[in-house]
């Protein structure tokens, strides 16, 4: 399949006339061919005017309908083969093994929301019905169901060219809940963008879908981006990225006459508690392991461990010693972009001229597009005197913080900002520890893991991939699971709606087959 350089607005693929964005290749900071030309103004308007006008029809798709559009999308992004592969490893550096895994979580989530559209769950379907002989009123007929919100706007991450990107979870999600989709494919990766946007624009087309059920625009300005937030057809956002492009796009949002939701994973560090009876037996084994899930992908994940707390003594000590000696022998890795590298190398950098920071260890040196992984350490109190030593630092860093006892965890604890995951290295005798903390962390967090490491999120049923602000702009939600599609559906009441009126999800003879809540009890009739 060739990569033209082409957006996709609807069933249209055309050259954008706006400033061009050109991959580069992320191991030698070449660009590649072919420019991409970015969207105006007036591409914005025709994607948003082509899914507002696909929307009705496409969210009263029948499920199955709907399943099997995501199906085929999954399959297409198959048939495109090993070239898919190949231009994702040039534009983000990454290995062949990390990319296919992540071709198969992409296509394993569009599978994954097809299953959940045909169980049908989603739907919430509740049923109160009518009560005319009550006394001292009598009750309407009541029914309930979620419908979708509206079109999504989808900005694509740099760290997940495939699984966070133009078919990532946002889109699958937004897909399945019935909402047309516009994504804004990132800058760093836009051949890989195109690739996968062509296999679902071909999937609508084999459908028979409406075309405006998906376009993927290019920009690298605040044409395309706020303008897709800043349109009345827009009616939410999913976003992965930094804290500051979140922000200005949820202030955009907000300032529209009519808000929407901006669903924006934006910041964390990840928290790792190394409680004592744990430390005291595998301190060793931990600081080795740590370091494992440190170096991974050179770091750039989102639960990527930034900081590791732990009480100060010699079983910490074995444990930074381990960590630091494992971190001696590690190899520099290339990083996504060379934006990415710069920002890293400067956070690397103000860790290393903070009088309150030791550094314990860095990695092997690389080229001058490879990061060299870092770790340090400091107390509690200079953590907490010094909020710069909270900030992520996105690439293969850590801060190790030395507490005196669990009441300065506890405290330390309580000032962090939300956080995607905390980590408890724990053991039988952490016990009556741990539980101490886990009403703090379930305030600050929104996964807690026990003796494994945040990295790697896996996508099913009772994931939860969110939290507090700033690891996410809304904390109810998640951005992987099931549970994901929760974010661009409403419920909708009708009340003694005529049975003729009545969506299939909610008439008597129920043909859908839905477990329906009816007059409060859960039931298939």
């Amino acid at each position: 399949m060739p990569i033209t350089g082409e957006m996709l607005i609807g069933a249209t693929a055309l050259r954008g006339t706006d400033r061009p964005v050109r991959a580069v290749e992320a191991a030698t900071g070449q660009p590649m061919e072919p420019a991409f030309g970015g969207g105006t103004a007036a591409d914005v308007e025709r994607a948003c005017a082509l899914a507002w006008t696909a929307f009705d029809s496409y969210r009263e798709t029948a499920p199955e309908a709907r399943a099997a559009f995501l199906d085929a999308a999954a399959q297409a992004i198959l048939d495109i083969g090993d070239e898919l592969i190949v231009r994702a490893m040039a534009e983000s550096g990454l290995p062949r093994a990390r990319l296919e895994g992540e071709r198969g979580r992409t296509v394993g989530q569009l599978r994954l929301f097809a299953a959940e559209i045909r169980d049908g769950g989603w739907q919430q379907a509740r049923i109160d019905p009518a009560l005319p002989d009550r006394k001292p009123l009598p009750r309407p007929d009541l029914r309930l169901r979620m419908i979708p919100l509206g079109p999504v706007a989808v900005f694509g991450a740099s760290n997940f060219p495939l699984a966070f990107s133009v078919a990532g979870g946002d889109t699958a999600s937004a897909l399945a809940a019935g909402c047309p989709v516009v994504v804004k494919a990132h800058s760093a990766h836009p051949g890989t963008s195109e690739l996968v946007g062509r296999a679902i624009q071909a999937a609508v087309r084999a459908c028979g879908l409406p075309e405006g059920v998906f376009s993927l625009l290019f920009g690298s300005g605040a044409v395309v981006g706020q303008g897709l937030v800043a349109d009345p057809r827009i009616k939410a956002v999913g976003f992965t990225g930094s804290r500051a492009g979140g922000t200005a796009l949820m202030q955009t949002a907000a300032a529209r006459p009519e808000p929407i939701p901006v669903y924006a994973e934006m910041s964390s560090i990840n928290p790792v508690y190394l409680l004592p009876e744990a430390l005291k037996a595998r301190a060793e084994a931990i600081g080795r392991d740590f370091i494992g899930s440190l170096t991974m992908g050179a770091g750039q994940f989102c639960t990527n461990p930034g900081l590791i707390l732990g009480l100060d003594g010699p079983d910490l000590d074995r444990f930074t010693a381990a960590a630091a000696g494992a971190l001696s022998g590690a190899a520099a890795q290339t990083m996504l972009t060379p934006g990415i590298l710069k920002a890293y190398r400067e956070g690397v950098g103000h860790l290393a001229g903070n009088n309150r920071v030791r550094k314990l260890a860095e990695g092997q040196a690389g080229d001058e597009m490879q990061g060299q992984a870092a770790l340090f350490e400091t107390t509690a109190e200079h953590f907490i005197a010094d909020p710069a030593l909270s900030e992520e630092v996105f690439g293969s860093a850590s801060l190790v913080i030395r507490c005196t006892d669990m009441a300065q965890v506890l405290a330390l604890t309580e000032r962090l900002e939300g956080q995607l995951t905390a980590t408890l290295q724990m053991d039988e005798g952490d016990l009556e520890t741990a539980r101490s903390l886990l009403p703090v962390l379930e305030r600050r967090v929104g996964r807690i893991l026990v003796n494994g490491y945040p990295t790697g999120v896996e996508v099913s049923h009772a994931m939860v991939h969110g939290g507090p602000y700033p690891s996410t702009s809304d904390g109810r939600s998640t951005s992987v699971g099931t549970l994901a599609i929760q974010r661009f559906l409403r419920p909708v009441c009708y009340q003694n709606l005529p049975a003729a009126l009545l969506p299939p999800s909610l008439r008597e003879d129920n043909p859908l087959g839905l477990w329906r809540r009816v007059d409060g009890t859960l039931t298939q009739g």
